[in-house]
């Protein structure tokens, strides 16, 4: 057994060979909390849940940490004017990102740090780049500290760009770099910004850039070497650039391996605000079921892009149905029966999420294993049937996506479901005696009543079976 990944930095498939022999360390890029989440951070946080429900399934001990950006210009410019003071929003938009991952079902990480607690780590790393001439302060006196992006020749080697391809650097007021393409470490206190947002440094009152900010709360957690660092794929540059070269630079092995997840589009167009096209993560769950939401986000190779559009949850709702209803039958089948073994997944479905998570083809394994395990229901085959169950649970559950879950109906039993049980058997046996009296008409009356709420049945050659629809 080979884990292979897409290595960003490598632009290359590559076996995953962790630092420590059983261990994989993941460091993944979070949100950075001025406002609601949308649909975007839904999918990427998902992408990396499942790597590490697959690379758990195969046996690592995966730490993973998930930062929380707190402090940042656009957290302190939303909240500017208003009556909330910057850290209560950005902690109030902090526990809508958590309630959205609990919906969906993303697991909890190892270590979710905020930036604004991880300061003097930061202050370490940037004075270590300034004894190793890779960082300046200002000559201005303004408090800036700057990455000198020209000390450094591997600058631009996780996006293949050569420095003076780069476009400016525009993430603090360019007031004291030497070159415009410098990024800040440091940022000097200016007037008008709430004191609660500055600390005090070798370099004078101030705060922390945005890029310095991961490096710190990576190594803090993860030591100066990791295996794994993850992120959208808008991250890339500058913001993970960054963090690769300020890490290295300051002598630190960093990450071995590079992951970025795709984009979410809405009809074949990139979210933003100008179009007026994004869609809140709250809304979206209130759409669809959460197990179909995650379904639909997670259905797709996680380097691909995915676009909703009018229908797509739909569809993600009957391939989930699908799935949803072959479990229910099949276990009302086979209560009472114990197999000697309970197979795990498809020697097929691991070799494609070997193969860089490669979702779409594990899905496509999931289903050809449900038709199977249909098709043994309809043929009354107990042993195929109870191979076919295992491998779907043992699938739908290293992905997330267990309708069987309590997760689903937000924990514990779901106190309908005897009752619901009781009486739908009643009209079912009801029906059956209908039918042997040649009281059609009766039948039909009673097979129509449970089709209006919802409720299928199928006649098969082992009796008649329900499953709501």
């Amino acid at each position: 057994m080979t884990v292979r990944l897409y290595d960003s930095r490598a632009a290359a498939v590559v076996d995953l060979v962790p630092l420590v022999d059983g261990q994989v360390s993941m460091y993944v890029c979070g949100p950075t909390v001025q406002s609601s989440p949308h649909i975007g951070h839904l999918r990427s946080a998902l992408v990396y849940d499942v790597w590490r429900r697959w690379l758990t399934y195969r046996g690592y001990h995966v730490t993973l940490v998930r930062n929380v950006t707190d402090i940042d210009d656009k957290v302190l410019d939303l909240a500017a004017g208003t009556d909330e003071p910057w850290f209560a929003r950005a902690y109030r938009v902090e526990r809508e990102f958590t309630a959205a991952y609990d919906a969906l079902g993303i697991l909890p990480p190892t270590y979710e740090p905020r930036a604004t607690a991880s300061v003097p780590q930061m202050h370490d790393i940037i004075q270590r780049l300034i004894e190793r001439g890779h960082a300046y302060a200002a000559a201005d006196g303004s408090g800036d500290v700057y990455f000198d992006t020209g000390s450094w020749a591997d600058y631009g080697a996780l996006t293949r760009q050569r420095r003076e391809d780069m476009v400016d650097a525009a993430d603090a007021d360019p007031r004291g770099k030497r070159d415009p393409r410098d990024f800040a470490l440091w940022k000097g206190a200016k007037p008008g910004e709430p004191a609660t947002a500055t600390w005090d440094s070798p370099w004078g009152p101030g705060r922390p850039g945005w890029h310095i900010e991961c490096s710190a709360m990576s190594r803090r957690y993860l030591g100066p070497a990791f295996d794994v660092h993850g992120g959208g794929l808008d991250l890339r540059f500058p913001h993970h650039e960054n963090e690769l070269a300020q890490s290295t630079a300051a002598g630190d092995g960093f990450a071995s391996y590079w992951l970025h997840n795709g984009l979410v589009t809405v009809d074949g167009q990139k979210m933003s605000k100008s179009l007026g096209n994004s869609i809140f993560a709250a809304d979206f769950l209130g759409a669809a079921r959460p197990a179909v939401v995650r379904y639909f986000l997670g259905a797709a190779h996680y380097r691909s892009s995915i676009d909703h559009h009018e229908g797509s949850l739909a569809e993600a709702e009957a391939a989930y149905d699908r799935i949803a209803g072959f479990l229910d039958r099949a276990a009302g089948r086979l209560t009472g029966q114990q197999a000697t073994t309970a197979p795990g997944v498809p020697e097929a479905f691991a070799a494609a999420m070997d193969d860089d998570l490669s979702v779409p083809q594990a899905l496509a394994v999931l289903h050809d294993t449900v038709r199977a395990g249909n098709a043994a229901l309809d043929a009354d085959d107990a042993e195929a049937l109870g191979v076919a169950y295992h491998q779907v649970a043992a699938m739908v559950e290293v992905l997330g996506i267990d309708p069987r879950a309590a997760h689903w109906s937000g924990g514990g039993q779901d106190v309908s479901a005897a009752p619901l049980a009781a009486l739908v058997d009643r009209l079912v046996q009801e029906r059956a005696d209908a039918r042997s009296a040649r009281d059609f008409a009766t039948a039909d009356r009673v097979r129509d009543d449970l089709a209006a709420a919802g409720i299928t049945i199928e006649d098969t050659a082992a009796g008649t079976r329900w499953s709501i629809a």
